[in-house]
């Protein structure tokens, strides 16, 4: 599959700062990775680390905190990683679930996900 970019709307927890951005879309990625003077420019503050296994195979830990995360009409508090200040901006699997969204590889789109309940 290759890789596609969608516009999000990420949002401060008290609604007051928001900024619109396009993401690269990576369900290889757990969390919503973003620049970190960006979250912190949007008042997110870290919660803590995490240790995390990078696409070259090292390993490091980052700072993560929680924000809004609005597609379309849909909005949901996630998990944001606070990348490097010249990183991508990377829409993870934690965000796209939180919104019931899934990928379709074919037309690179992100479409309504089946929910499934036992």
């Amino acid at each position: 599959m290759g890789t596609f970019s969608w516009p999000l709307q990420i949002s401060s927890m008290d609604g007051r700062q928001s900024l619109d951005i396009v993401a690269t879309v990576d369900t290889g990625a757990a969390y919503t990775t973003l620049p970190a003077n960006l979250l912190r420019e949007l008042g997110i503050e870290s919660m803590g680390q995490r240790r995390f296994l990078l696409a070259d195979g090292s390993r490091t830990e980052l700072d993560y905190g929680q924000a809004w995360a609005t597609i379309g009409e849909d909005s949901v508090v996630t998990i944001v990683v606070f990348g490097r200040n010249d990183g991508p901006s990377l829409l993870g699997a934690y965000t796209l679930e939180g919104l019931s969204l899934a990928v379709d590889p074919v037309e690179q789109r992100l479409v309504p996900a089946q929910l499934i309940m036992y």
